[in-house]
């Protein structure tokens, strides 16, 4: 494991050609070493030597010998009041990916070190600047796909998720010390009646876990976008539609029925919302042996889908084929499209309605008509309209579920010994497993490999 105490340095925005570029500088040497490189009014070197807790900008030069690399901003940051909590120094230099690699490579030059990727946002949690929860929203705020995600990593950065994971611990800690007190102490603190009255304040613990189970799989959509799979008949209009919400041709379109034959994702924001969606070849019944595998794909993506658009040609007769989509969708979030309103209708809304017992909207995938109601429907259809922030926590993080599912198994497992009149020794041995999955999510008593695999997926500068 790396020294954590040393000086490190990484280009902290993205290599390309910009207006703006930073070299961030963390550790104990941080000043002494930007001293070395960094004239300011054209003084051969200047002292960044810092009060704890000082914070400055200063205007100069960074220089490699006698040889000007830049004209730079320094922001000097003394810790423990910075990102790391270290002495911290951000150097503003001209976003050209030549002239920050000089500079970084002139700043390692002078006694610092490369970060290793994530290594920043590690020592902020190392410092205790952040838990980790916090820091991995770190990760998920730089990634997020649309303001759902966005909105809720930065709660999570703020601490949203820690404060009701630590509520939870500190209640549970309160009622195994307390057994642990009355086991050593049994004349003075008594446990009479104490089993039922656990009983009541882990179902109200329980009952809160699994709320937070309950809003991972609206985290995930958050996070990774809603899984929707475009179904229909050959040339009722799938990859017109696909082609309207990319806002561009990424699928072929002919008159030819059975043009496509496999599946094809592309990934459309729409009201806010993050769309992976799968144009699938059409459900028919078919020789062809290419095309049955792209029937075959397109059924086992419906499977697995959190939405299914079900496009109808309303040109022509429904049929078999339809039939089959239509028991395909049942048990499943799905909308359905009534496809090619400029033409002579074959197929009414209401018979539709009828049958699928779903939503109906008319559209034209040609005359790009219906388009603005799919996209509000599709919004409510998943959010159930819109999603309040102020109060409501999300799990985005298949760890932390997985460390909440542990928890929950532990805390039944109680439960369970309660029921069967177990001694309440049996009662702590659970209550603290469950207390350790859930500091798991907050980084405490995790393992040094977890916390290095999961900074080893943050990029360099973070």
């Amino acid at each position: 494991m790396r020294n954590h105490t040393d000086t490190i340095a990484a280009i902290a925005t993205a290599v390309g050609s910009s207006g703006i570029g930073i070299v961030r500088v963390s550790g104990q040497e941080a000043f002494a070493v930007v001293s070395k490189i960094f004239r300011k009014g054209g003084k051969q070197g200047c002292d960044l030597g810092a009060a704890e807790n000082d914070h400055r900008v200063l205007y100069g030069h960074i220089y490699d010998e006698d040889e000007m690399v830049d004209e730079v901003l320094v922001l000097v940051m003394g810790g423990p009041h910075s990102y790391t909590g270290e002495d911290t120094v951000e150097i503003d230099c001209h976003g050209g990916a030549l002239v920050m690699r000089r500079i970084l490579e002139t700043v390692i030059k002078y006694g610092a070190r490369p970060a290793e990727p994530g290594e920043f946002t590690k020592r902020a949690f190392l410092n205790g600047r952040m838990d980790l929860s916090q820091a991995e929203a770190v990760m998920d705020l730089i990634q997020a796909k649309n303001q759902y995600a966005l909105k809720s990593s930065v709660g999570q950065l703020r601490g949203k998720v820690s404060g009701r994971i630590r509520d939870l611990r500190e209640r549970i800690l309160h009622e195994t010390a307390f057994i642990e007190s009355a086991l050593d102490d049994p004349e003075h603190i008594s446990l009479d009646g104490y089993p039922l009255r656990l009983k009541g304040i882990l179902e109200s613990v329980m009952d809160e876990v699994r709320g937070l189970l309950n809003s991972a799989d609206r985290g995930r959509v958050m996070t990774e976008g809603v899984r929707t799979v475009i179904l229909g008949k050959p040339n009722a209009g799938k990859s017109s539609l696909l082609n309207v919400l990319a806002g561009e041709e990424r699928a072929i379109v002919t008159d030819i029925a059975g043009t496509t034959r496999d599946i094809l994702e592309e990934h459309i924001r729409m009201e806010g919302i993050s769309l992976n969606v799968v144009d699938t070849a059409g459900i028919r019944e078919t020789g062809d042996l290419v095309e049955q595998i792209g029937v075959s794909r397109a059924k086992d993506a419906a499977r697995d889908a959190d939405l299914i658009i079900y496009v109808v040609d309303g040109s022509v007769p429904l049929d078999e084929n339809d039939e089959a989509i239509m028991s395909m969708i049942q048990g499943q979030k799905a909308v359905v499209l009534l496809n090619k309103s400029d033409m002579e209708r074959a197929v009414e809304a209401e018979e539709l309605r009828r049958r699928t017992d779903r939503r109906v909207i008319e559209i034209s995938a040609k005359e790009e008509t219906g388009i603005e109601e799919l996209e509000k429907t599709v919004k409510d259809m998943v959010y159930g309209g819109e999603i309040d922030f102020n109060d409501q926590v999300y799990i985005t993080n298949v760890r932390h579920k997985t460390a909440l599912t542990e928890a929950l198994s532990s805390l039944m497992m109680v439960m369970e010994s309660i029921d069967l009149g177990m001694p309440e020794d049996f009662y702590s041995i659970d209550l603290m497993n469950a207390y350790e999955c859930l500091g798991s999510i907050v980084g405490e008593a995790v393992e040094e490999d977890l916390v290095n695999e999961i900074f080893g997926k943050f990029c360099m500068g973070k």
